[in-house]
């Protein structure tokens, strides 16, 4: 627990991470565990739980889409951690073979290139596909919570 309050004060912006399965639905999770690794080449890297169910759909899939969430998609990182809201539109666009979320203030698709077991989590290197993001206000996380930017 100690470790958990500790990291947690390094804050984060919020993704969606998603990949479609056998059915080409959509599957995905929310994610703050995501960080750029190389400009040449282009690469990312996004960290699963291995316990989620996201992580053999994106296995199998080969390559998954980063959504980085503005701060009033808040209701979306919600949904997609497990706390699933009523009435909510959830509107995914197919960018390079992989679903990312419309209206995200940031979309990124990457093809597998390494996965890593890492403890409890597993690890997936990624070589950029497509990239896409608009202006906007990033939705934070921070201590255990969502935080704002202030000006």
């Amino acid at each position: 627990m100690e470790f958990r309050r500790t990291l947690g004060r390094f804050a984060t912006g919020v993704t969606v991470v998603a990949a479609y399965d056998e059915g080409g639905n959509p599957r995905g999770l929310t994610a703050n565990a995501f960080m750029s690794v190389s400009l040449d080449p282009p690469l990312v890297l996004v960290s699963l739980d291995n316990r989620s169910r996201t992580k053999p759909v994106l296995e199998r899939a080969g390559r998954y889409g980063v959504s980085v969430l503005a701060e009033e998609q808040k209701a979306l990182s919600d949904h997609f951690a497990g706390r699933p809201q009523e009435g909510l539109a959830i509107v995914f666009v197919e960018r390079a073979g992989a679903p990312v979320l419309e209206g995200a203030l940031a979309q990124v698709v990457a093809r597998v290139v390494e996965a890593h077991p890492a403890g409890d989590h597993t690890l997936f290197l990624g070589e950029v596909e497509h990239l896409a993001y608009r202006e906007g206000r990033p939705l934070l996380y921070y201590a255990g919570r969502y935080a704002r930017l202030e000006e």
